[in-house]
């Protein structure tokens, strides 16, 4: 009789539904019917929302988002071990107070992102961060048609290459635009314009290529609304086309879409978000992410030379201060680097990110080489708290496959095409910029900040594009000194500290010997060779 009771009450045991089990930063996907079919739910369904409540208590409020027929779902990253509840709330009676739990275990994955967790900005800081706290160097490749245009095999070619080369974040554009009219099924994500309707099969594509950024490590940075009000083409990008409403309904769409993805939200691609479009995208800015707490974190990827750091110092929505220094090598361009508001605001305004989103893309116009990437890109990431950089190359970003294909809307100079984006990967530009991210973090380089007051004689002021930053600790036991030419650099050194001095070598991802010079007060010396130098500076002993 025991024996059958204990076998009994194993197969009751057996019988029961196993507790849901999803890793620690990983994505839970959930799925829900609807009762009713709808024409559009963008504009039929007022709500549907999932509260989450963790272990501890702690609640999160997840958009849900429709994903075609009556089909409904629920995506959600969990940052907290132990079991999970959730409940839905919907106008729909089929998607309301649907109740489950969930179990969320240590990820097994050796994945830097899962295991120190999705990225964040802490108040106060010049810098992003994994949820444990470990500062962030944003290392961006931009492929803006890659997501669109990619075949599967091409998508991991690229973020095996970008993943084994430093990269941590893919910039890439979500819906049709000016430079991708079409994904390559020959689909775009919505139509319609003062209503709209989304295409879901366009998105559930979309789905497998952020999925695959992420599975190689990296952080996917999707631009929402593309947004240039200029140019052949622009009639293509949500962000200059649709009414306030829609751009706003589209965006949500997408951020309860890949929410439970890891994430770095571009609000806005290219646009002018200043002037006459101030007001419109602070109201969009304000109505896709200022309602409610959201995953992932904010910036807005302005068109060239467009400053937005003071007119947007209040909206808390916004992140990362991203600008684009434009392509060319001119001094209107480099001066703007290197002198123009970045430099000279960025101790005024509340503590953000700033980065340069769009540097010289490497071959533009047929001009722009390794060395004027590397010049950009340095410079940039010294004219303010050191935080992070983009790159990008001409034949990557529009995903050009084959020789002699033209760009899109682009200008293309001489009716050729830029090199395709399987060989533009392997560019100097493209290898250095990744040596770049290893050589800072080798460093306490969130401590960094501009200390332009050291450098005894800058010689970018006779000459502009010999500019010379330099950013150091609070201390000054290290500083980082970039010339973009051989030339001598002279440091005051007020507390006459005990330095120990060496180049880094940023063409060649190598360190040499600095012959150091002293004097009262200051300490000198001068590259190798002719190309462009980083001098590192670090106290004995510290």
């Amino acid at each position: 009789m025991n024996k059958l009771l204990l076998l009994l009450f194993l197969l009751s045991v057996l019988a029961l539904p196993a507790k849901a089990q999803t890793s620690q930063w990983d994505k839970l996907e959930l799925s829900f019917t609807s009762e009713k079919q709808y024409q559009n739910p963008l504009y039929e369904l007022n709500e549907f929302y999932a509260i989450f409540t963790s272990p501890t208590g702690r609640t999160k409020k997840i958009n849900g988002f429709w994903d075609g027929e009556k089909d409904f779902k629920v995506r959600f990253a969990p940052d907290e071990l132990g079991t999970w509840t959730y409940q839905t709330h919907s106008t729909d009676k089929g998607l309301a107070q649907q109740k489950g739990t969930f179990e969320c275990v240590p990820s097994t994955s050796s994945l830097t992102l899962y295991q120190k967790g999705a990225i964040k900005r802490s108040k106060g800081d010049y810098h992003l961060s994994y949820s444990d706290g470990t500062p962030f160097f944003f290392t961006a490749c931009t492929a803006w048609n890659g997501a669109l245009k990619s075949t599967k095999d091409e998508w991991e070619q690229y973020l095996s290459h970008r993943a084994e080369n430093n990269y941590n974040v893919i910039q890439f554009v979500t819906t049709q635009w000016r430079g991708g009219s079409q994904d390559q099924y020959g689909e775009v994500a919505y139509t319609g314009s003062g209503k709209i309707d989304i295409n879901t099969e366009f998105f559930k594509r979309l789905d497998e290529k952020v999925d695959r950024i992420n599975a190689h490590g990296l952080v996917a940075a999707p631009v929402l609304l593309w947004a240039l009000p200029v140019g052949p083409g622009r009639e293509l990008s949500p962000g200059y086309t649709l009414p306030d409403a829609e751009a706003i309904l589209l965006a949500k769409y997408m951020v309860a879409r890949y929410g439970g993805n890891h994430i770095i939200w571009f609000l806005g691609g290219d646009g002018q978000y200043t002037d006459v479009f101030e007001q419109r995208w602070k109201t969009i800015g304000r109505g896709v992410f200022g309602d409610m707490e959201h995953p992932g974190v904010v910036a807005q990827h302005p068109r060239g030379s467009s400053w937005i750091g003071e007119l947007y110092k209040d909206e808390h929505w916004l992140d990362i201060v991203g600008y684009q220094s434009s392509h060319n090598n001119q001094q209107g361009v480099v001066d703007w680097i290197n002198k123009g508001p970045m430099a000279n605001q960025w101790d005024k305004l509340p503590a953000r990110p700033l980065i340069n989103l769009e540097p010289n893309y490497e071959e533009i116009n047929f001009k722009i080489t390794a060395e004027d990437v590397r010049n950009a890109s340095y410079w940039s990431i010294f004219a303010t708290p050191v935080a992070g950089i983009t790159y990008g190359a001409n034949g990557i970003w529009p995903w050009i496959q084959e020789d002699n294909h033209l760009v899109e809307n682009h200008g293309n100079p001489g009716g050729k095409g830029p090199t395709p984006w399987y060989k533009s990967i392997d560019f100097p530009g493209s290898m250095q910029i990744g040596y770049l991210s290893a050589f800072i973090q080798q460093y306490e380089w969130w401590r960094l900040k501009p200390v332009p007051e050291l450098l005894m004689e800058q010689p970018g002021d006779k000459i502009f594009n010999h500019f010379i930053p330099v950013v150091g600790n609070d201390s000054y036991s290290i500083l980082l000194a970039y010339t973009p030419v051989q030339q001598e650099i002279k440091i005051r050194n007020p507390k006459s500290l005990n330095y120990t001095a060496q180049w880094f070598d940023p063409v060649n991802n190598q360190y040499l010997k600095a012959e150091l010079k002293a004097g009262d007060g200051w300490v000198a010396s001068t590259p190798p060779t002719a190309q462009d130098y980083v001098l590192v500076l670090e106290v004995v002993g510290d």
